[in-house]
């Protein structure tokens, strides 16, 4: 139970989404007192791949309705839709640049957050369960090409209407996500903010030994972390539980070999709650090969919990500013593990 005035999250909401309301307040239970989200609606009721459904996702209407959170004094704001999954990412990070310039105050998207959580969990080879039709789910596989993600994209349900995606079962979501958990898919997400997954992916993950990143999990989550609450909590999957430290090792990581002009850095650590063993890389950035080694052990108290490495695909000495480097690195990681 939090001790602090809960965060207000400020949801930029499709009009005719029915799900991801709900599933956001069930989802928050999980910890109580953290953060309390509110919506302002946006016109959205058919996805298709023309000009008068793209028209839906002008950025005015959304700016309109962040004016109208930003009077709630909300912490943080969402476009709680993936449009971008589309209309392109950049599409998106636009967006979020100019909901920050209009009130000041942090935003992202659904669609970037998945992104965000693929890159938390080094994924490059992502499964998709989709509701939509499968001229738009081909233009996501390929908008997220671009992006480095390969896709392994299971039959979508082939709806174009978005109120209807909610009547979807999820008993059907769920055979969906598995028949997307194929090929190499080192993850799976459910990509609209309209289905529902979020309930059914604590109970894949462990069927099926994969993430699984519900799209309105994921906006849950990044928003969260980027209003600075790195939420951790159980029942809903590995994203809500473990995320944030994986996305905070991964920003380590790269300052890491920023810091040290190596040619990759590399996290160990045995947490056996989080799916994480010794013989696991936990995390790193990036390039294989090393010719010069740095390590740093990570202890959970007294324990040794794992190790830090730099590495270098040429010999040299480590400098003292490298070793400095590697130590703010490891007391950075520490200070994230959990608890033991």
């Amino acid at each position: 139970m939090s001790d602090h005035t809960p965060l207000r999250v400020g949801m930029l909401t499709p009009s005719s989404n029915t799900c991801l309301e709900p599933v956001t307040y069930g989802l928050l239970q999980g910890a109580p007192g953290l953060a309390t989200a509110h919506f302002a609606r946006v016109p959205v009721t058919r996805i298709a791949l023309d000009t008068c459904s793209d028209a839906q996702f002008a950025p005015e209407p959304m700016l309109a309705a962040a004016r109208q959170l930003a009077d709630a004094k909300v912490d943080v704001l969402v476009w709680n839709g993936t449009s971008g999954s589309w209309l392109g990412i950049e599409r998106d990070r636009t967006l979020a640049e100019a909901l920050t310039a209009e009130t000041g105050i942090p935003a992202t998207t659904s669609t970037l957050a998945l992104l965000d959580a693929c890159a938390a969990y080094g994924v490059t080879r992502l499964g998709l369960a989709l509701p939509y039709t499968r001229d738009v789910a081909d233009l996501i596989v390929s908008t997220y090409a671009k992006e480095g993600l390969e896709c392994v994209l299971a039959e979508p349900f082939g709806e174009h209407d978005n109120e209807a995606f909610a009547r979807i079962p999820p008993a059907d979501v769920a055979r969906q996500i598995e028949a997307a958990a194929t090929d190499g898919a080192q993850a799976v997400a459910v990509v609209c903010t309209n289905v529902y997954g979020a309930f059914e992916a604590e109970r894949l993950e462990r069927a099926l030994d994969l993430p699984v990143f519900d799209s309105v999990s994921a906006t849950l989550w990044r928003a969260l972390d980027l209003a600075g609450a790195h939420p951790s909590w159980t029942g809903h999957g590995q994203l809500l539980r473990d995320g944030s430290m994986r996305a905070a090792i991964r920003s380590v990581l790269h300052t890491l070999l920023a810091a040290t002009g190596s040619d990759r850095t590399a996290l160990r650590v045995d947490l056996p709650a989080q799916g994480l063993h010794i013989d696991l890389t936990a995390g790193e950035a990036p390039g294989p090969g090393a010719r010069a080694e740095m390590q740093s052990p990570v202890r959970a108290g007294a324990a040794l919990t794992g190790w830090l490495s730099v590495h270098s695909t040429r010999e040299r000495d480590w400098t003292d500013a490298d070793q400095q480097a590697l130590a703010v690195a490891t007391s950075d990681i520490v200070a994230r593990l959990p608890a033991s």
